[in-house]
């Protein structure tokens, strides 16, 4: 679990992100990747399929 948690940590300093590379600029695009698909994309769609209800 503690190790889990050290990659979940935010980064509080540029330094600790130019230590991290490119593992944070992968996290960083991976998550809005996903959260914007979530938002824009299915929750959209889903409407239209009349799934969800508005």
């Amino acid at each position: 679990m503690a190790k889990l948690r050290k990659y979940l940590k935010f980064p509080k300093s540029w330094a600790e992100v130019k230590k991290l590379g490119w593992k944070f600029i992968l996290g960083f695009v991976l998550f809005y990747l996903i959260r914007d698909s979530i938002l824009y994309i299915l929750i959209p769609y889903l409407i239209y399929k009349g799934v969800i209800s508005v």
